[in-house]
């Protein structure tokens, strides 16, 4: 908890060296979200300030707008906002303003999911955009992936990741994974044959490389240190892979597979060396990694059924990690120490949520719109408060900026001051 402590005041120092050499510490200039994770891609938010508690009516609501269906992440740069929707049967991307909710720019398409779809859990979109310099980069949920000018949305390359030279492998529920950028590169899993992941050129669309045939699921690739080295770490339909981002060679797997292939939390790292992991029926398992010569050798270190993370966010804190467990029954907040398998603390009276940690706080979002201001240790969870700020379904990870978080549901869009 020590290291943890130090981290937060080294980021708390940087953020206001960063206000300072901007010359503003108002809202209108924040931080950016821009990626699925935020900014370090772990849930780790760059906020400001944030109140120890709410009044009872909760926190200030700057503004709050329609929006149609779907659960992307909301993405923050240059005080704009960036998002993903569905409305009279076409996906839409759109530019918000972060100040107002006012409409930008909008780019529609007519994109209905693939035939056999299930559209009991909502016909999405669900992957995140990702921000790359002047580029914004969506997929929709049938797999379009597309390249948009972020200034104005003009569409400048795309693909259709399902079908063609790519055979994605359908997934019953919509294309979810989010894009990352990676030097000049935007990698995606895809799930072909020798298409597992593919890495596209960022301006062009020109396939940098394309390689292995895992089947994709849910989960969100991610750039991890491991071993000494930087490695792509992706969330497979039955195993977790680490991959040369560089060129797509595989360095090492381990098989986690369900009856659903639904393996969709992102994973986290701890030591440098140990990777947590956890998904539905599965359950949770550490994975300690090391480098002999050119291989890289996998160790499991513990297993749990007792555990398992279904499409929420977790957040860590040193060795632990804090998220919720369970999938179509009861759900629990938990704490688990990702070296030893140690659980710290279940907390029952939370829907299934995702969670955010920002100015050492954790604030949960649960599906049924309920929003949670806490305190987490490896011993407890303190609550410090909570409202009810969005209606169900609150699939959607929160973004927070600053001292401002922008939340949505199925209907709408809002932003909330935390400060």
């Amino acid at each position: 908890m020590r290291s943890l402590r130090i981290r937060r005041l080294l980021l708390s120092i940087l953020f206001a060296v960063a206000l300072t050499v901007q010359g503003s510490a108002d809202e209108s200039d924040p931080p950016t979200w821009s990626q699925w994770g935020g900014p370090s891609r772990d849930f780790q938010a760059q906020a400001g300030d944030l109140a120890e508690s709410w009044p009872e009516q909760g926190p200030k609501t700057l503004w709050s707008r329609g929006l149609g269906e779907g659960y992307s992440a909301i993405l923050v740069e240059e005080g704009r906002l960036y998002t993903m929707y569905r409305a009279d049967g076409n996906e839409a991307v759109v530019c918000l303003d972060a100040g107002t909710g006012e409409t930008i720019w909008e780019r529609h398409y007519a994109l209905a999911p693939r035939e056999a779809h299930q559209s009991g859990f909502g016909d999405g979109p669900r992957s995140t955009p990702l921000i790359a310099g002047n580029l914004l980069f969506t997929i929709g949920v049938a797999g379009k992936m597309q390249a948009l000018d972020k200034s104005d949305g003009k569409i400048i390359w795309s693909h259709d990741l399902w079908s063609g030279k790519f055979g994605g492998n359908f997934r019953e529920h919509g294309y979810s994974s989010s894009p990352l950028a990676y030097k000049d590169m935007v990698i995606v899993p895809v799930g072909g044959e020798n298409a597992s992941l593919v890495a596209f050129h960022q301006k062009d669309g020109r396939v940098k490389w394309q390689a292995l045939s895992f089947k994709n699921s849910h989960s969100s690739p991610r750039i991890m240190e491991i071993a000494g080295e930087q490695q792509l770490v992706v969330f497979m339909a039955e195993e977790l892979i680490g991959v040369n981002p560089d060129n797509g060679a595989l360095l090492w797997r381990y098989p986690h597979a369900n009856q659903w292939g639904h393996n969709i939390t992102t994973p986290v790292i701890a030591g440098g060396d140990t990777i947590f992991l956890s998904s539905p029926q599965a359950g949770a398992r550490g994975l300690r990694l090391a480098r002999d010569g050119e291989t890289v050798t996998v160790e499991e270190i513990w297993s749990t059924r007792k555990v398992q993370f279904y499409h929420g966010s977790s957040v860590r804190d040193g060795d632990w990690v804090y998220g919720s467990s369970g999938t179509m029954g009861p759900a629990f907040m938990i704490a688990i120490n990702i070296l030893t398998g140690e659980i710290g603390w279940r907390e029952r009276g939370f829907a299934r949520a995702n969670c955010v940690e920002a100015d050492g706080k954790l604030v949960i979002l649960d599906e049924d719109g309920m929003l949670y201001l806490a305190t987490a240790t490896p011993e407890k969870l303190v609550v410090h408060a909570r409202t009810q700020i969005l209606d169900r379904v609150a699939w959607t990870v929160p973004t927070i900026v600053g001292k401002t978080m922008y939340v949505r549901d199925n209907k709408k869009i809002k932003a909330v001051n935390l400060g």
